[in-house]
């Protein structure tokens, strides 16, 4: 169990300083190999998933509502302060916060090769620059039981946005960063792993209508505006569109992203 070490009232505070700029910037998250997490649900969900949380900070407010379940989850290295309700509100990147913040590690990354198994089912997100997108995708591939997704070139994991887009999931799906094409490909075909293309026109199967046999896929999801290069769709076993009736020409990336992850799930025990 971790321990209160003490109460902070000053914004000047070294650790309420080190949470802001781990909240603000990708290069400081990126130097002390963390990141922040705000509200409870986000907080819990990572203690109960085993996530390395250094340091844990409840208003008053919050200590008394969440502070007995959360610091009997904490391990004894973390460090649990009290901070008074408006140090709380200076911290909070949410109109309404919970008074719940930490400070994570970052997960230890794997190599490409060890993150991809046989058989297994992947989305691989090319360029996906919004925040909500991603948090959706990582929610739905958790609901399927997608074995991991790959960020590619995309927005970062671990800003608070995603994160809390996530709402938890993140915590549940592996998840990989590789910004060469060229070693996710080899690592994905190394696996024995057919790679689709997720686009709107120039497609050559329909989903619904495109069998998925028993060896793995993964799906490639790109950019909101501008969808995946032909240079990578071309790369792909075959290019998948969902058929949409009416003058829509496309769906948004998060759905899109979700019936197809449907689509290589659904036959799966």
């Amino acid at each position: 169990m971790g321990f209160v070490q003490q109460e902070l009232t000053a914004k000047d505070n070294q650790m309420i300083k080190l949470y802001r700029k781990l909240a603000g910037s990708k290069k400081a998250r990126i130097e002390e190999n963390a990141f922040v997490l705000e509200g409870y649900r986000l907080v819990s969900d990572a203690l109960k998933n085993g996530a390395d949380i250094t340091r844990l900070f409840l208003t008053v407010g919050a200590f008394e509502k969440y502070g007995s379940e959360l610091c009997t989850l904490s391990a004894e290295k973390c460090r649990i302060y009290k901070i008074s309700d408006e140090l709380g509100r200076y911290m909070a990147e949410t109109e309404s916060t919970q008074g719940v913040f930490s400070v994570c590690s970052l997960p230890e990354k794997k190599p490409l090769g060890e993150f991809v198994s046989r058989g297994g089912v992947y989305a691989v997100l090319y360029q996906i620059q919004d925040p909500g997108n991603a948090g959706m995708i990582l929610r739905t591939a958790d609901a399927l039981g997608v074995n991991g997704v790959i960020f590619s070139r995309s927005c970062d994991i671990y800003s608070p946005k995603v994160v809390r887009a996530t709402m938890g999931s993140l915590f549940r799906v592996p998840v990989a960063v590789c910004s060469d094409v060229d070693e996710i490909f080899r690592e994905l075909s190394g696996a024995g792993i057919e790679s689709d293309a997720a686009v709107v026109r120039n497609e050559t199967v329909l989903a619904g209508k495109c069998a998925y046999p028993g060896s793995g896929r993964a799906v490639w999801i790109g950019n909101e505006g501008n969808g995946l290069p032909d240079e990578i769709s071309e790369r792909c076993s075959r290019r998948i569109t969902i058929p949409m009736h009416g003058n829509i020409e496309s769906l948004n990336a998060a759905m899109a992203a979700g019936i197809l992850m449907w689509e290589m799930t659904k036959g799966r025990e």
